[in-house]
Protein backbone atom coordinates (compact mmCIF):
# COMPACT_ATOMS: atom_id res chain seq x y z
CA UNK A 1 0.00 0.00 0.00
CA UNK A 2 1.22 3.64 -0.85
CA UNK A 3 1.96 5.93 1.74
CA UNK A 4 0.15 8.19 2.72
CA UNK A 5 1.54 12.13 1.51
CA UNK A 6 0.47 15.37 2.60
CA UNK A 7 -0.81 15.99 -1.21
CA UNK A 8 -3.37 13.16 -0.39
CA UNK A 9 -4.83 14.68 2.47
CA UNK A 10 -4.80 18.46 0.74
CA UNK A 11 -6.68 17.21 -2.17
CA UNK A 12 -8.76 14.88 -0.04
CA UNK A 13 -9.59 17.92 1.82
CA UNK A 14 -10.38 20.40 -0.83
CA UNK A 15 -6.97 22.60 0.07
CA UNK A 16 -3.64 23.47 -0.59
CA UNK A 17 -1.02 21.63 0.29
CA UNK A 18 0.56 24.83 1.96
CA UNK A 19 -2.52 24.97 4.21
CA UNK A 20 -1.99 20.92 5.59
CA UNK A 21 1.94 22.02 6.39
CA UNK A 22 0.44 24.81 8.39
CA UNK A 23 -1.85 22.77 10.08
CA UNK A 24 0.51 20.31 10.94
CA UNK A 25 3.64 22.58 12.21
CA UNK A 26 1.57 25.01 13.54
CA UNK A 27 2.94 27.79 11.76
CA UNK A 28 0.39 29.98 10.72
CA UNK A 29 -2.87 30.68 12.08
CA UNK A 30 -5.70 28.46 9.78
CA UNK A 31 -9.69 28.80 10.08
CA UNK A 32 -11.13 26.36 12.23
CA UNK A 33 -13.56 24.91 9.85
CA UNK A 34 -10.64 24.29 7.45
CA UNK A 35 -8.47 22.79 10.38
CA UNK A 36 -11.23 20.50 11.09
CA UNK A 37 -11.60 19.38 7.51
CA UNK A 38 -7.92 19.07 7.18
CA UNK A 39 -7.65 16.87 10.23
CA UNK A 40 -10.17 14.39 9.62
CA UNK A 41 -8.97 13.97 5.96
CA UNK A 42 -5.74 13.50 8.01
CA UNK A 43 -7.48 10.82 10.50
CA UNK A 44 -9.42 8.85 7.53
CA UNK A 45 -6.52 8.64 5.25
CA UNK A 46 -4.47 7.04 8.39
CA UNK A 47 -1.64 10.56 7.16
CA UNK A 48 1.35 10.33 9.66
CA UNK A 49 3.23 13.70 9.15
CA UNK A 50 7.21 12.34 8.94
CA UNK A 51 9.18 13.73 12.12
CA UNK A 52 11.92 13.18 10.84
CA UNK A 53 11.10 15.57 7.88
CA UNK A 54 10.01 18.10 10.21
CA UNK A 55 12.68 18.10 12.99
CA UNK A 56 14.88 19.26 10.42
CA UNK A 57 12.51 21.82 9.07
CA UNK A 58 12.64 23.45 13.25
CA UNK A 59 16.24 22.89 13.23
CA UNK A 60 16.18 20.60 15.93
CA UNK A 61 15.84 16.78 15.49
CA UNK A 62 15.89 15.91 19.11
CA UNK A 63 18.87 13.21 19.34
CA UNK A 64 22.27 13.39 20.70
CA UNK A 65 25.71 11.88 19.27
CA UNK A 66 27.76 10.18 21.85
CA UNK A 67 31.04 9.16 20.94
CA UNK A 68 32.90 6.51 22.89
CA UNK A 69 36.30 5.20 22.60
CA UNK A 70 35.91 1.72 23.40
CA UNK A 71 32.20 0.24 24.50
CA UNK A 72 33.15 -3.71 25.55
CA UNK A 73 35.32 -1.19 28.50
CA UNK A 74 32.31 -1.79 31.05
CA UNK A 75 33.08 2.09 32.66
CA UNK A 76 32.40 3.28 28.88
CA UNK A 77 29.65 0.66 28.74
CA UNK A 78 28.18 1.97 32.36
CA UNK A 79 28.55 5.77 31.44
CA UNK A 80 27.02 5.50 28.07
CA UNK A 81 23.88 3.71 29.85
CA UNK A 82 23.35 6.51 32.23
CA UNK A 83 23.67 9.13 29.74
CA UNK A 84 21.52 7.58 27.76
CA UNK A 85 18.82 7.33 30.65
CA UNK A 86 19.65 10.89 31.14
CA UNK A 87 18.87 11.88 27.88
CA UNK A 88 15.55 9.88 27.41
CA UNK A 89 14.09 11.57 30.84
CA UNK A 90 14.81 14.78 28.55
CA UNK A 91 13.29 13.68 25.59
CA UNK A 92 16.38 12.71 23.43
CA UNK A 93 17.36 9.77 21.57
CA UNK A 94 20.64 9.10 21.73
CA UNK A 95 23.20 7.55 19.04
CA UNK A 96 25.69 5.58 20.25
CA UNK A 97 29.30 5.44 18.00
CA UNK A 98 32.35 3.30 19.29
CA UNK A 99 35.38 4.34 17.91
CA UNK A 100 37.55 1.34 19.10
CA UNK A 101 40.39 3.79 20.52
CA UNK A 102 41.01 4.25 16.66
CA UNK A 103 41.09 8.37 15.04
CA UNK A 104 39.91 7.31 11.59
CA UNK A 105 36.76 5.39 12.75
CA UNK A 106 35.89 8.75 15.52
CA UNK A 107 36.65 11.36 12.17
CA UNK A 108 33.80 9.03 10.38
CA UNK A 109 31.91 8.67 13.28
CA UNK A 110 31.89 12.63 13.23
CA UNK A 111 31.10 13.58 9.81
CA UNK A 112 27.71 10.92 10.33
CA UNK A 113 26.52 12.79 13.31
CA UNK A 114 27.34 16.12 11.37
CA UNK A 115 25.72 14.76 8.64
CA UNK A 116 22.53 13.43 10.82
CA UNK A 117 22.40 16.67 12.13
CA UNK A 118 22.15 15.89 15.83
CA UNK A 119 21.12 18.54 18.05
CA UNK A 120 24.56 18.10 19.97
CA UNK A 121 27.43 15.85 21.32
CA UNK A 122 29.15 14.51 23.82
CA UNK A 123 32.98 13.30 23.31
CA UNK A 124 34.76 11.17 25.09
CA UNK A 125 37.96 11.29 22.58
CA UNK A 126 40.25 7.72 21.45
CA UNK A 127 43.23 10.10 22.06
CA UNK A 128 44.91 13.71 22.06
CA UNK A 129 44.37 14.56 18.62
CA UNK A 130 42.07 18.26 18.81
CA UNK A 131 41.14 17.75 14.88
CA UNK A 132 37.63 16.39 15.36
CA UNK A 133 36.68 18.46 18.16
CA UNK A 134 38.26 21.88 16.29
CA UNK A 135 35.67 20.58 13.67
CA UNK A 136 33.00 20.20 15.41
CA UNK A 137 33.64 23.60 17.42
CA UNK A 138 34.07 25.08 14.28
CA UNK A 139 30.35 23.82 12.65
CA UNK A 140 28.87 25.24 16.07
CA UNK A 141 27.26 22.17 16.92
CA UNK A 142 27.13 21.81 20.70
CA UNK A 143 29.63 19.84 22.32
CA UNK A 144 30.70 18.59 25.81
CA UNK A 145 33.84 17.04 26.09
CA UNK A 146 34.00 13.85 29.50
CA UNK A 147 36.78 12.39 31.05
CA UNK A 148 39.11 14.51 29.10
CA UNK A 149 40.63 17.42 29.39
CA UNK A 150 40.61 19.94 26.16
CA UNK A 151 41.20 23.60 25.75
CA UNK A 152 38.08 25.47 27.04
CA UNK A 153 37.81 27.87 23.89
CA UNK A 154 36.61 23.71 22.06
CA UNK A 155 33.89 22.76 24.23
CA UNK A 156 32.57 22.15 27.96
CA UNK A 157 34.64 19.52 29.96
CA UNK A 158 33.11 17.34 32.72
CA UNK A 159 35.57 15.44 34.58
CA UNK A 160 37.37 13.65 37.22
CA UNK A 161 40.20 15.04 39.38
CA UNK A 162 42.17 12.06 37.88
CA UNK A 163 45.66 13.62 39.93
CA UNK A 164 44.05 13.54 43.12
CA UNK A 165 42.68 9.93 42.63
CA UNK A 166 46.25 8.44 41.56
CA UNK A 167 47.53 10.64 44.70
CA UNK A 168 44.45 8.33 47.16
CA UNK A 169 44.99 5.28 45.31
CA UNK A 170 48.86 5.09 46.16
CA UNK A 171 48.56 6.95 49.57
CA UNK A 172 46.34 3.96 50.74
CA UNK A 173 49.04 1.26 49.79
CA UNK A 174 51.45 3.45 51.42
CA UNK A 175 49.49 3.87 54.86
CA UNK A 176 49.25 -0.35 54.44
CA UNK A 177 53.34 0.06 54.92
CA UNK A 178 54.03 -0.52 51.32
CA UNK A 179 57.61 0.80 49.70
CA UNK A 180 57.47 -1.05 46.40
CA UNK A 181 54.71 0.16 44.73
CA UNK A 182 54.33 -0.82 40.80
CA UNK A 183 51.62 0.79 38.24
CA UNK A 184 50.49 -0.48 35.49
CA UNK A 185 49.26 2.64 33.49
CA UNK A 186 46.93 3.25 30.17
CA UNK A 187 48.73 4.41 27.03
CA UNK A 188 50.30 7.51 28.07
CA UNK A 189 48.49 9.71 25.25
CA UNK A 190 45.66 9.70 26.97
CA UNK A 191 45.48 12.99 29.74
CA UNK A 192 43.58 11.25 32.43
CA UNK A 193 46.20 8.66 32.62
CA UNK A 194 49.21 10.63 32.83
CA UNK A 195 47.58 12.48 35.42
CA UNK A 196 46.61 9.30 37.34
CA UNK A 197 50.39 8.33 37.41
CA UNK A 198 51.45 11.95 37.99
CA UNK A 199 48.85 11.41 41.53
CA UNK A 200 50.52 8.16 41.73
CA UNK A 201 54.38 9.64 42.30
CA UNK A 202 53.91 12.81 43.95
CA UNK A 203 52.39 10.54 47.34
CA UNK A 204 55.72 8.44 46.57
CA UNK A 205 57.49 11.31 46.21
CA UNK A 206 56.17 12.84 49.71
CA UNK A 207 56.45 9.53 51.51
CA UNK A 208 60.41 9.29 50.11
CA UNK A 209 59.93 5.84 48.16
CA UNK A 210 61.80 5.84 45.14
CA UNK A 211 60.02 4.64 42.04
CA UNK A 212 62.38 3.54 39.32
CA UNK A 213 61.20 3.76 35.47
CA UNK A 214 60.44 0.03 35.23
CA UNK A 215 57.90 0.10 38.42
CA UNK A 216 55.78 2.27 35.94
CA UNK A 217 54.79 -0.40 33.15
CA UNK A 218 52.04 0.71 30.51
CA UNK A 219 48.79 -1.25 29.74
CA UNK A 220 46.06 -0.88 27.76
CA UNK A 221 43.24 -0.88 30.00
CA UNK A 222 42.19 -4.25 29.33
CA UNK A 223 42.22 -7.53 30.87
CA UNK A 224 45.44 -9.24 28.78
CA UNK A 225 47.43 -5.90 29.22
CA UNK A 226 47.04 -6.34 32.85
CA UNK A 227 48.22 -9.54 33.00
CA UNK A 228 51.34 -8.61 30.33
CA UNK A 229 52.34 -5.93 32.59
CA UNK A 230 52.52 -7.78 35.84
CA UNK A 231 54.31 -10.40 34.12
CA UNK A 232 57.01 -8.25 33.62
CA UNK A 233 56.87 -6.23 37.14
CA UNK A 234 57.34 -9.84 38.69
CA UNK A 235 60.61 -10.07 36.86
CA UNK A 236 62.05 -6.87 39.08
CA UNK A 237 64.28 -7.01 42.02
CA UNK A 238 62.79 -6.50 44.22
CA UNK A 239 59.64 -7.70 42.86
CA UNK A 240 56.91 -5.12 44.01
CA UNK A 241 54.42 -5.83 47.13
CA UNK A 242 51.71 -3.84 46.04
CA UNK A 243 50.22 -2.96 42.28
CA UNK A 244 47.71 0.56 41.28
CA UNK A 245 46.39 -0.20 38.02
CA UNK A 246 44.67 2.89 35.91
CA UNK A 247 41.89 0.63 35.61
CA UNK A 248 39.75 -2.05 36.98
CA UNK A 249 40.06 -4.17 34.20
CA UNK A 250 44.10 -4.24 33.72
CA UNK A 251 43.49 -4.88 37.98
CA UNK A 252 41.59 -8.16 37.63
CA UNK A 253 44.70 -8.96 34.80
CA UNK A 254 47.10 -8.17 37.45
CA UNK A 255 45.37 -10.66 40.07
CA UNK A 256 45.06 -13.48 37.26
CA UNK A 257 48.88 -12.95 36.41
CA UNK A 258 49.99 -12.78 40.31
CA UNK A 259 47.72 -15.94 40.30
CA UNK A 260 49.27 -18.07 37.33
CA UNK A 261 52.89 -17.33 39.24
CA UNK A 262 51.53 -18.89 42.64
CA UNK A 263 51.10 -15.77 44.59
CA UNK A 264 48.23 -14.59 46.59
CA UNK A 265 46.09 -11.63 46.73
CA UNK A 266 46.57 -10.05 48.99
CA UNK A 267 48.65 -12.06 51.50
CA UNK A 268 51.65 -11.35 48.66
CA UNK A 269 50.66 -8.42 46.60
CA UNK A 270 48.48 -5.75 47.28
CA UNK A 271 46.31 -4.71 44.33
CA UNK A 272 43.90 -1.18 43.54
CA UNK A 273 42.62 -0.63 40.91
CA UNK A 274 40.44 2.39 38.95
CA UNK A 275 36.59 3.32 38.06
CA UNK A 276 35.01 0.63 40.65
CA UNK A 277 33.05 -0.87 37.69
CA UNK A 278 30.03 -3.60 38.61
CA UNK A 279 32.30 -6.47 38.54
CA UNK A 280 34.71 -5.10 40.91
CA UNK A 281 33.00 -5.95 43.74
CA UNK A 282 32.02 -9.31 42.83
CA UNK A 283 35.09 -10.90 41.96
CA UNK A 284 37.29 -13.15 44.37
CA UNK A 285 39.02 -11.36 46.37
CA UNK A 286 36.34 -7.87 46.12
CA UNK A 287 38.42 -5.31 44.35
CA UNK A 288 39.96 -1.76 46.53
CA UNK A 289 39.36 0.67 43.80
CA UNK A 290 38.89 4.30 43.05
CA UNK A 291 35.67 5.03 42.30
CA UNK A 292 34.57 7.25 39.45
CA UNK A 293 31.26 9.10 39.89
CA UNK A 294 29.71 7.26 36.69
CA UNK A 295 26.13 8.47 37.45
CA UNK A 296 27.22 11.81 38.28
CA UNK A 297 29.29 12.67 35.30
CA UNK A 298 26.72 11.71 32.83
CA UNK A 299 24.51 13.43 34.46
CA UNK A 300 26.52 17.08 34.44
CA UNK A 301 27.82 16.18 30.58
CA UNK A 302 23.68 15.62 29.44
CA UNK A 303 22.66 18.42 31.21
CA UNK A 304 25.23 20.60 30.36
CA UNK A 305 25.31 19.42 26.67
CA UNK A 306 20.90 19.74 26.87
CA UNK A 307 21.47 23.62 28.19
CA UNK A 308 23.82 24.34 25.78
CA UNK A 309 21.33 23.28 22.79
CA UNK A 310 18.94 25.34 24.21
CA UNK A 311 20.87 28.73 24.55
CA UNK A 312 22.97 28.59 21.35
CA UNK A 313 24.54 31.54 22.54
CA UNK A 314 27.92 32.18 21.40
CA UNK A 315 28.93 34.14 23.88
CA UNK A 316 28.36 31.82 26.35
CA UNK A 317 31.30 30.95 28.12
CA UNK A 318 32.10 27.43 28.40
CA UNK A 319 32.66 25.60 31.49
CA UNK A 320 35.03 23.09 33.01
CA UNK A 321 33.62 20.88 36.04
CA UNK A 322 36.03 18.42 37.75
CA UNK A 323 34.72 15.44 40.19
CA UNK A 324 36.23 13.90 42.97
CA UNK A 325 36.84 10.17 43.47
CA UNK A 326 36.40 8.30 46.05
CA UNK A 327 38.52 5.09 47.41
CA UNK A 328 36.69 1.91 47.95
CA UNK A 329 38.27 -0.31 50.39
CA UNK A 330 37.88 -3.74 50.05
CA UNK A 331 39.61 -6.84 50.07
CA UNK A 332 42.46 -6.73 47.48
CA UNK A 333 44.47 -4.78 49.67
CA UNK A 334 45.67 -5.61 53.59
CA UNK A 335 48.70 -4.10 55.94
CA UNK A 336 52.15 -5.20 54.59
CA UNK A 337 53.98 -8.07 56.11
CA UNK A 338 56.74 -7.40 57.29
CA UNK A 339 58.75 -10.48 55.91
CA UNK A 340 58.27 -9.64 52.67
CA UNK A 341 60.80 -6.42 53.27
Amino acid sequence: MPRVTMKDVAFAAGVSITTVSHVINKTRRVRQATRERVEEAMHALGYQPSSVARSLRMGVTKTIGLILPDVSNPFFAEISRQIEDFGYQQGYSVILCNSDNNLQKQHEYVNTLLAKQVDGIIFISAGESLEDLSRLSASGIPVVVADRDVPLHLADVVMLDNEKAGYKAAQHLISLGHRHIACITGPSHLSPSMLRVAGYQRALQQAGIKYPPETIVRGDFRISGGEQAMRKLLNLMPAPTAVFALNDMMALGAISALRSAGLRVPQDVSVVGFDDIMIAALVDPPLTTISQPIKEIAEWATNMLIEKMHVRDADCENRRIVLDAELIVRQSTQQMDTHHE
